[in-house]
């Protein structure tokens, strides 16, 4: 024999959900500006060990500290790119990303254009692309869809 109690509950309107305040996108993307910068570094050390010379036509070389210092600068530059389209767009994540996109691709000219041999700018745009991979998708997970 089995027996059944029924408890009765009562539903009461529950608070609404607190909303998740997001962290400032540069907190983010410094920490990536960062890691983006010692991965090219890493990898530009690697090509070169390997028998890539960053040179371009004239012979001059890209200096291994070029690659922490210019991924670093560029970074913060897309983080503040990131900042100001938080607070200004409609669609931010959206337009960063599109943004982010057109600029690592401009990003590419030089590499193409400066006279390297194909492995440089292979590296060199293999490197590029790299840094964009680390920083674009920390930056835009921050970012609200819409505002």
């Amino acid at each position: 024999m089995s027996t059944t109690i029924q408890v009765p509950t009562r539903t009461t309107p529950s608070a609404p959900a607190p909303t998740v305040q997001r962290q400032p996108v540069w907190k983010y993307g410094v920490t990536a500006a960062v890691v983006a910068s010692v991965t090219t570094t890493v990898l530009a050390a690697v090509a070169s060990a390997a028998g890539v010379s960053f040179a371009d036509s004239t012979g001059a070389s890209i200096p291994l500290a070029a690659f922490a210092q210019l991924t670093l600068v560029f970074s913060l530059v897309g983080v503040g790119i990131a900042a100001v389209m938080a607070r200004k767009v409609s669609r931010p994540r959206t337009t960063f990303v599109r943004t982010a996109v057109a600029l690592t691709a401009l990003s590419f000219v030089p590499d193409l254009t400066f006279g390297f041999d194909a492995d440089s700018a292979a590296t060199l745009i293999t490197l590029h692309t790299v840094a964009a991979a680390i920083v674009v998708p920390a930056l835009a997970g921050r970012l609200a869809r819409t505002r």
